[in-house]
């Protein structure tokens, strides 16, 4: 992961540079003011991780307040950046119509003024508008018609939960309405798709006894994302297990005889205790007629195991959190939200996350919970996926 982040901080780095570029054009400020304007942005630069570090130490309402200022200044800045560079591309546009038509554009391309503030002032907007859609939990609803489900038990509800971010940021008030969204569905069985803690021990033990106050009647079921590694395996593995979840790693759960649950660990994990385990064996030694169920934090299909479950469940993309970083995400993950079919009668879900990593703020975005219903059909031809909505 270095080289990783090598290269986010020179990114960011190079960003809070354009910026100030911007605004010296706009502006016209002296040496006075771009020396202490350097050291700013040189601090928000490695803001975020001065945050991972100094959470460890205990102050936990300082090290709240400079989360929660570098990472809404991340999401203005990267929005502020994406917009502003729209604009220059028209305006290189414009220049070049203007030299082939011998026009002179030059009032529209040396207003520096208002082509700082219109990407100013859509930014700023756009963060505040994203932090109360990031608090606006939808319910999405998948419903597949399945031989596998007893005719006995009629339909089963599978409420998945991915990415909250359980630390600085998404606390208390958040879960709360995570856990009131849970209890409207009141579902089977409660499933958590990874990144459900990002944070230290200290800062998120008060939040256990609101997730032991959903007991679904077939259980809760977790795995390890790639964020529960950063955070701390150890203490991550604690939380979810006091919180009432079976930890699934590289193991399998049969329920009642008619479902399969699976999970892995998250490849992040394998500089730490990660547990490496074959998902053609894991599966290929579960009942062919149970319906199963894979939680894999990526949206990566083993092609070795298609075929081999029925429906994996995924998260990590976050639909790019912030449009338009949809498409960035897209190019790593080409599965990035919504239902997939696969080959084999094989279904990938990617959820859209239920919290936010770093900035609290979503845009085109939406968090989500998703229940997936499985509901009893005798006729195998009507197999598949039948209805999807949201609530």
């Amino acid at each position: 992961m270095r080289p990783f982040f090598i290269l986010f901080f020179s990114l960011y780095a190079t960003m809070h540079a354009y910026v100030l570029i911007k605004a010296r054009q706009a502006l016209l400020f002296g040496w006075k003011y771009i020396i202490p304007l350097t050291v700013i942005f040189g601090t928000m630069v490695f803001a975020p991780y001065f945050v991972r570090v100094l959470e460890r130490t205990g102050h936990e309402i300082f090290v709240r307040v400079m989360a929660y200022v570098g990472y809404t200044w991340m999401a203005a800045l990267f929005l502020f950046v994406i917009i502003s560079l729209s604009i220059d591309v028209v305006r290189i546009f414009i220049y070049i119509t203007g030299t082939i038509l011998h026009r002179d554009f030059s009032r529209i391309l040396d207003a520096y003024r208002p082509l700082f503030f219109i990407p100013l002032l859509l930014s700023l907007s756009i963060v505040v508008y994203g932090y109360f859609e990031a608090r606006n939990i939808k319910t999405e609803w998948i419903r597949i018609k399945t031989e596998k489900i007893p005719e006995r038990i009629g339909s089963l509800k599978i409420l998945q939960i991915s990415d909250v971010h359980l630390g600085l940021i998404v606390g208390r008030s958040r879960l709360e309405r995570i856990i009131r969204e849970i209890k409207r569905v009141d579902p089977h069985i409660l499933v958590s798709t990874g990144d459900l803690v990002d944070g230290q021990q200290n800062h998120i033990n008060g939040l256990i006894g609101l997730l032991m106050e959903i007991n679904p009647e077939y259980g809760k079921f977790a795995i390890l994302g790639n964020h529960e590694f950063y955070a701390g395996i150890e203490h991550s593995i604690d939380f979810i297990r006091e919180a009432g979840f079976r930890l699934l790693r590289g193991e399998a759960v049969v329920i009642d005889g008619f479902l399969s649950i699976a999970g892995v660990d998250d490849e992040a994990g394998l500089p730490f205790n990660y547990r490496e385990v074959s998902e053609k064996i894991l599966l290929g030694s579960l009942r062919k007629d149970t319906f199963t169920v894979l939680l894999k934090h990526r949206p990566v299909i083993d092609k070795e195991a298609i075929g081999l479950f029925d429906l994996q469940l995924s998260g990590h993309t976050h639909k790019g959190q912030i449009f338009p970083f949809r498409y960035f995400t897209r190019l790593v993950f080409p599965m990035y939200n919504g239902l997939y079919e696969l080959s084999g009668g094989s279904h990938l879900y990617v959820s859209n996350g239920t919290g936010t990593w770093g900035p609290p703020v979503r845009f085109m975005a939406p968090p989500e919970i998703t229940v997936i219903e499985l509901i009893y059909e005798n006729k195998a031809h009507l197999k598949g996926v039948t209805d999807r909505g949201a609530s």
